[in-house]
């Protein structure tokens, strides 16, 4: 067993491990690890080319495809350079064909502590929360590799935190900005609306804005499930380390009946 998600066999060459198998399909990888990893290549890939730690404030990613477990490439492209601000695309690709990407904005740190604020509602921090476990609802490796902690309020609507005790890739530091990236996608199934065995309700993308880089080893969603009338659903969050809100988070829903 390997003790991270990731293992890199070469450049842009990677080995996703067991730890990163699926809750819908358990012989693909489920999309959370693979967005950590995403976001720590273009840090990789920023700090090579300049020396100013643009902040990531935006990550935008769309899921094109399953992904295998195994070997996987990730490449990284400059779609936007700049002095203060940068858009950057990283893709994850297996046998040829792309798989997801992940577009970030980058942007110039600034000294604006002084009018730092934010109206959006804190949660019960993880200590004040009960202890939860996914398993009992997904199968795959990489919900059995996170612990949560959940307030559930109905179906459709909890807060709770995550964390996992595995590095995105072994033996590589990775900053707390791509380590919270790789649990941003875990939202849409810790508070189902409706049992997953009677009706499938994956995600095709998943939107986080940042209001800084999260803290310590829990992040915090405030999440709503909400289905449409016509196959459509929105899983929306607001995310908290231990301090306060940090950003918020969305996810377009394809719902399928069985």
């Amino acid at each position: 067993m390997s003790d991270a998600y990731f293992e890199r066999t070469g450049a842009g060459r990677f080995r996703a491990t067991e730890h990163t198998s699926g809750a819908w399909d358990t012989t693909a990888q489920h999309v959370a690890p693979a967005l950590g990893l995403l976001v720590h290549a273009i840090e990789v890939d920023r700090d090579a080319r300049r020396n100013d730690a643009l902040l990531t404030a935006r990550i935008s990613a769309d899921i094109l495809g399953t992904m295998p477990l195994g070997e996987v490439d990730v490449s990284v492209e400059v779609l936007r350079p700049g002095r203060t601000i940068e858009l950057v695309q990283a893709t994850m690709s297996a046998g040829g064909r792309a798989a997801v990407t992940l577009r970030a904005w980058l942007l110039e740190s600034r000294a604006t502590g002084t009018i730092a604020a934010s109206a959006l509602p804190r949660i019960a921090g993880p200590e004040d929360v009960p202890a939860w476990d996914p398993t009992t609802v997904w199968p795959g490796g990489f919900i059995a590799s996170v612990d949560v902690r959940r307030r559930q309020i109905e179906p459709g609507r909890a807060s709770f935190w995550a964390r996992t005790a595995l590095p995105v890739v072994a033996d590589e530091a990775v900053s707390p900005t791509a380590r919270a990236a790789g649990l941003l996608d875990i939202s849409n199934g810790m508070t189902v609306r409706v049992d997953p065995r009677r009706v499938a309700f994956p995600n095709v993308d998943l939107t986080a804005h940042l209001l800084r880089a999260p803290a310590g080893d829990w992040l915090g969603f405030d999440t709503t499930v909400s289905f449409g009338p016509q196959g459509l659903g929105v899983t929306s969050s607001v995310l908290h380390d231990a301090t306060g809100p940090v950003g918020t988070s969305s996810q377009v829903l394809t719902v399928r009946p069985g």
